[in-house]
């Protein structure tokens, strides 16, 4: 049987990986504005899986700040290109201020302002290597289902908040965000099209590949 993982543990796994100067900025920004950015390990996890899949094209839903964005950008190739979904464009102003104090090159960034279910039918099909979803938990499955169309074979889909501070994973929790999660949770698991795995860094991480 395994020894649960204590709370010390898991601080020591996310401060592993240590965060610089700018990401910090950025997060003291999304503390300004009201917005909950990925945490280091889960940003730790998210460059890794960029680098793992070399990639070249990447859909972020949810900007923030630019904390998510800019560890994407970190793992992806020199020349990838990040195209950053949000409703809010101040957010997206402030996440492009964290980019420039990276040295990232503009032309590496494409923010689309506006929401995302209205933004990824306009995303060419099959072009991405990765695409994390990080908006609106209740439309989960909506971005699911875009991502799948979205991604190449072999891409990546990733969900934050999966989750969704300790709630998912206690059925007595029926409101429906965590049903919402939760849900996509076991339509993720049971897909005969993804490779799934729930990894539990930050608020929870569920990723799954892409066959064929």
């Amino acid at each position: 049987m395994t020894t649960p993982i204590t709370a010390a543990s898991w601080t020591y796994s996310e401060e592993l990986v240590a965060e610089d100067e700018v990401l910090l900025g950025a997060r003291a920004r999304a503390e300004e504005v009201g917005v909950v950015p990925v945490s280091p390990g889960a940003g730790a996890a998210l460059r890794f899986l960029a680098a793992v899949l070399d990639a070249r094209a990447v859909v972020e839903i949810g900007t923030g700040t630019g904390v998510s964005g800019l560890w994407l950008l970190r793992g992806m190739r020199a020349d990838g290109v990040l195209t950053s979904v949000d409703v809010e464009a101040e957010h997206q102003r402030l996440a492009k201020e964290t980019f420039a104090e990276a040295g990232i090159p503009s032309q590496r960034v494409r923010a689309i302002p506006g929401a995302a279910l209205d933004v990824l039918p306009r995303l060419t099909d099959g072009h991405y290597d990765l695409v994390l979803c990080d908006g609106d938990k209740l439309e989960y499955a909506a971005y699911l289902t875009a991502a799948l169309r979205l991604l190449r074979p072999g891409g990546v889909v990733v969900f934050d908040n999966a989750l969704w501070h300790d709630r998912v994973a206690d059925p007595a929790k029926r409101d429906e965000t965590t049903v919402a999660i939760r849900d996509l949770g076991r339509e993720v698991a049971a897909s005969e099209e993804l490779v799934p795995v729930l990894l539990p860094v930050g608020d929870g991480l569920l990723a799954a590949k892409k066959i064929g």
